[in-house]
């Protein structure tokens, strides 16, 4: 009994510090409060984010909001077809003593801090891109055989342009995979954009100051892990999951149809995590049904991809994991 009162204590105030970060975010990234919940699920997770919108909505001014807010040191790096593996990881360089004694000295890259901004990450090379999958995955990069561990916590947040295709490489599926989700930053409404034009060319502009640090930041991530989710949201989330999969035998006509590849384990772990993160932001002690809902289109689209045939008719992706999740039930024991 003790300790379930201290864990929901522990739930109950972190909740509160969350709340008290999403206000000082939203006052600088002004109209998208599902695209800050949802980054910041990702990052309470302890995961990565792939954020698809045009350019001028305000991701890199997210990514430096959210390092000052979380308390943890960001980098960027813009991705450009000439850019190489190096260049984000970092080298070795050969030095000379002034005994004349040489040595290598390892130079570490820009991937080496807790949040990094990963800009346009489909203009460089699948060779380049690849640079970050042992760092997404494993915390740790290997430059000439050596191995260097990374700084905790560390997250990957990458943009993409939906529009702009030429000229880049698509994201391999093993890449894609380790993006706990798809964040699509769309136009903020009329309001918004009046309140943005307003707060950003004055004389002064609003400033972002710290809530969390990299202490809270690990505590709130370990946190997470220990919150309850009951038997019908496990159920429900795998219920999900496999519904997407075309040669699953619960998986619907229209996924049956219109689907090449569907999302693996990584997309059900990532829906129990964010889920639970989810709950935490909103102060509530465990996840339900609508968190399920609301995350499903975010972490699986991403894991998805249409038949030929599909595209040539013109099948969205999302429309098809809105259907699964209509279809979805719950057990009377988690509602």
């Amino acid at each position: 009994m003790e300790d379930t009162e201290n864990l929901v204590a522990e739930i109950e105030a972190l909740g509160g510090k969350l709340t008290e970060a999403r206000e000082m975010v939203a006052r600088r990234i002004i109209g998208q409060e599902t695209v800050v919940e949802q980054v910041m699920a990702a990052m309470l997770a302890g995961g990565h984010a792939l954020l698809i919108g045009l350019p001028g909505l305000g991701k890199t001014r997210l990514v430096e909001t959210l390092s000052t807010v979380m308390g943890i040191s960001g980098g960027r790096i813009q991705f450009t077809p000439d850019l190489m593996p190096a260049d984000i990881l970092g080298s070795e360089v050969l030095e000379e003593a002034a005994d004349g004694a040489r040595s290598f000295r390892f130079i570490p890259g820009p991937v080496f801090c807790q949040l990094l901004l990963a800009d346009e990450i489909n203009r460089a090379s699948p060779r380049t891109q690849s640079a970050l999958l042992q760092a997404m995955q494993e915390r740790a990069v290997t430059v000439a055989g050596h191995e260097h561990k990374l700084d905790r916590p560390f997250h990957v947040l990458a943009t993409q342009n939906p529009l702009e295709q030429e000229g880049t490489y698509p994201l391999p599926e093993a890449q894609l995979d380790r993006f706990l989700l798809q964040v699509d930053v769309e136009y903020p409404d009329r309001d918004a954009e009046r309140d943005i034009i307003l707060a950003t060319t004055g004389a002064d502009e609003a400033e972002a100051s710290a809530i969390f640090n990299t202490d809270d930041l690990i505590a709130a991530q370990a946190l997470l892990r220990r919150m309850p989710v009951g038997e019908g949201i496990v159920e429900m989330i795998l219920d999900l999951v496999r519904a997407c999969r075309p040669d699953d035998e619960s998986a619907p006509d229209t996924v049956r149809d219109a689907v090449a590849w569907g999302p693996g384990p990584r997309a059900a772990q990532a829906l129990m995590l964010l889920t639970r993160a989810r709950a935490l932001m909103d102060g509530r002690l465990a996840p339900g049904a609508d968190d399920v809902r609301a995350l499903a289109k975010p972490v699986l689209i991403h894991r998805m991809a249409l038949t030929y045939a599909a595209r040539a008719r013109g099948d969205q992706l999302g429309g098809i994991i809105d259907g699964v999740v209509e279809g979805l039930s719950l057990s009377e024991a988690a509602a």
